[in-house]
């Protein structure tokens, strides 16, 4: 099968090709596994974390991509409540412990032994790929495979984020960076919280513009001040300084609510410019966000065909996907980037 691989770490700018196309077995479904025909897999910053060594693949090569959407080719021993044919999808948890304290109280996005598809075990960037039946989700069939692949990561991951906010409705909403996860909280939070006014810091005017056009009330540069103070911020960004830009818009109270699995090192000098009194002082907070759960994918994914939530995509063909990346890596951003099998 082809597939493309991370085979060296490094600047993606400076990488002659970032990731390498290679003819790879088809993998064997284990016991427990299924083989899916991949369609379709979205493309996303994490994959540039791993390849500039922000978060290290376990192993090198391996193949990258964690919002996979395909059909059951194949189907290992001891697998119940799946058969050949069916359409699934594969997110960034690939699997878990089930036994830890943190597996056992739902919480098995923190599970010491969590492993993320396409930086622990092969993802999608591949023709076929396997994983444990157990952290396979059903799609719903409202969507196309395109539409799918981002709810898989940039929704769920959005959808884990906004619940962690507390925000109640009526209580202004802010959202740094304006990306494949952001649009989709946009559209998520104006249903939840109908009374809750959405406010956007965004460097891109085109980005801007893009959020205006799905229901900001306003929309300004990443370290403009909003006419309100806000309940809750999500930042969605790759780097450090919209985390301290986005504390002077908390309200007392308020919380900021990091989207991100790493940040750049590139701006860390920001962080000397927090100020105690302006940013943290009157109960501010941020909190993380880590991985996603189960229960995260498939609460999105149903709330999604619910209230008709669909992504904005922009697809790209298999041979693409180095340029894909260097087009997220350079801003070159509206909505999520998919990339079609052949």
């Amino acid at each position: 099968m082809k597939a493309w691989v991370i085979d060296q770490t490094g600047p993606l700018d400076s990488l002659r090709v970032p990731l390498r196309l290679a003819d790879l077995p088809v993998p064997a479904p284990r016991p427990g596994e299924i083989l899916i025909r991949v369609s379709v897999c979205g493309v996303c910053h994490t994959e540039i974390d791993e390849i500039e060594g922000r978060t290290a693949p376990a192993h090198l090569p391996v193949v990258p991509g964690h919002q996979a959407v395909g059909r059951i080719t194949a189907l290992g021993g001891a697998v119940a409540g799946f058969a050949v044919g069916d359409r699934v999808g594969v997110a960034w948890i690939y699997s878990a412990c089930g036994d830890c304290e943190f597996c056992r109280s739902g919480r098995e996005n923190l599970c010491p032994a969590f492993r993320a598809t396409g930086r622990d075990a092969d993802g999608g960037y591949a023709e076929y790929m396997t994983v444990p039946a157990a952290f396979a989700c059903r799609i719903p069939a409202v969507f196309t495979d395109a539409e799918a692949a981002p709810l898989l990561c940039a929704g769920a991951i959005g959808y884990r984020s906004l619940n962690l906010t507390g925000l109640k409705n009526g209580q202004p909403l802010g959202l740094t960076g304006f990306g494949a996860s952001a649009h989709l909280v946009l559209m998520m939070a104006r249903h939840r919280f109908p009374d809750s006014e959405v406010y956007v810091f965004a460097r891109h005017p085109r980005e801007r513009a893009f959020a205006l056009q799905l229901g900001a009330v306003w929309a300004g540069d990443t370290e403009d001040i909003a006419p309100v103070p806000l309940a809750a911020i999500i930042d969605t960004t790759p780097v450090w300084k919209p985390v301290v830009a986005a504390l002077a818009n908390l309200a007392p109270g308020g919380r900021l609510v990091v989207n991100a699995i790493r940040k750049e090192s590139a701006d860390r000098f920001c962080l000397a410019e927090l100020d105690y009194a302006r940013h943290l002082w009157m109960e501010r907070e941020i909190k993380s966000v880590a991985n996603v759960a189960r229960s995260d994918v498939a609460g999105f994914l149903a709330l999604a065909a619910e209230v008709g939530i669909r992504p904005e995509t922009e697809e790209y063909a298999f041979e693409d996907a180095n340029r894909a990346l260097l087009d997220l890596k350079q801003g070159r951003i509206r909505g999520a980037k998919v990339l079609r099998m052949a």
